[in-house]
């Protein structure tokens, strides 16, 4: 059975983080490198260091119902927002890296008071326990299915899911059909190629764009992968590099409004104080798992603008019963957070036909 779990930094830990961000340096840049802008980092410490207000952060964020449930032997923490109306389906969230549950409550926020939303910390971050197993999305999605049926009582539910949660949420649609009533993608799958599929020309021309960002732009991923124990040793002793490395993603993915300063701190402070940064890397460190299944279950597609020339065909190619595709007109890699009230309304519009 879950049970209630809450979270209040010790005075101790708060004033070490201060210590720590007082002797903190930022380097000088280098010319021509890629990375976060020294000046936009030297910005976020300065807030981090003054101004910031943790303790504020923590009362919003555990103003909500927060729990924690053993699910095939993995300790995992979750956000439940109660009082959906009877008869509507719930929804399961999902966060990706280098997210927390923070990310999803806006979306949450924007569904309160109409379906349940539950909204778990993936394996190895916030308080949720590693997987004792390598992590792929298939092992988290069957965690899913049994926190939601197993332990909630829910017998049907949609999901979403982002970044590394958008793999989860595909494996829970396809490989769990007799709980998925329907799934919302923002983060739509890459299936095909990876499956060895034959792909049009406008397939082919996405992928092309897509890929032609190039190893600058997944450098972070390469060594989250191939050296997450020296990352880790860098990142959990140093705060303000915490803060170069997840922040830096956090801003580069946001869409052309930009990200509120003191959301980057939330979720960075919170990798700080639960020292998850190493078992966050796990999706990137563990071996992968295979490509995501083909889904049957009645599915809405809102493209996120980094992926805005992602075609319909290939959504199709994965979701084949496709009820609705568009792409979102503002924001970036993180809807749930910058589009929450698009998301919705693409959830309240397949929940109705899923019902």
């Amino acid at each position: 059975m879950s049970e209630p779990f809450t979270f209040r930094a010790t005075d101790e830990e708060l004033e070490r983080l201060q210590r720590r961000l007082d002797e903190s340096t930022v380097p000088a840049p280098t010319p021509g490198a890629h990375g976060i802008p020294m000046p936009t980092l030297e910005r976020l410490l300065d807030r981090w260091r003054g101004g910031f207000d943790w303790r504020a952060a923590e009362r919003r964020l555990f103003a909500l119902e927060h729990r924690v449930a053993t699910v095939e032997g993995t300790r995992i923490h979750f956000v439940h927002v109660r009082g959906g109306r009877p008869g509507r389906l719930p929804i399961v969230l999902t966060h990706g890296w280098p997210y927390s549950f923070a990310e999803m409550l806006p979306l949450a926020e924007a569904l309160r008071g109409e379906l349940d939303v539950v909204i778990p910390s993936l394996p190895g971050y916030a308080w949720s326990e590693p997987l004792p197993e390598p992590f792929t999305e298939e092992a988290v999605a069957r965690r899913w299915r049994a926190l939601m049926v197993d332990e909630l009582g829910y017998e049907r539910f949609l999901t979403y899911g982002e970044d590394v949660g958008a793999g989860v949420s595909d494996w829970l649609a396809g490989g769990h059909p007799d709980a998925v009533a329907g799934l919302v993608a923002t983060h739509s799958s890459f299936g095909a190629r990876d499956r060895g599929e034959s792909l049009t020309p406008e397939e082919e021309a996405f992928f092309a764009r897509f890929d032609a960002e190039g190893p600058l732009a997944a450098g972070y991923a390469h060594q989250q992968g191939s050296r997450p124990d020296t990352t880790t040793a860098a990142l959990l002793d140093s705060p303000v590099g915490l803060l170069a490395w997840v922040g830096e993603k956090l801003l580069e993915w946001a869409g052309d409004e930009g990200l509120p300063d003191d959301t980057v701190l939330t979720t960075v402070t919170l990798y700080s104080l639960t020292r998850s940064i190493g078992t966050s890397f796990r999706p990137y460190s563990d071996a992968g798992g295979a490509p995501h299944p083909l889904v049957d279950a009645p599915a809405a597609v809102r493209v996120q603008r980094r992926e805005r020339d992602y075609p319909r065909s290939l959504a199709e190619r994965s979701y084949r019963d496709l009820r609705s595709f568009s792409v979102l007109e503002r924001g970036g890699h993180f809807p749930a957070l910058e589009t929450p009230a698009e998301v919705a309304a693409a959830v309240r519009e397949l929940e109705a036909l899923a019902r």
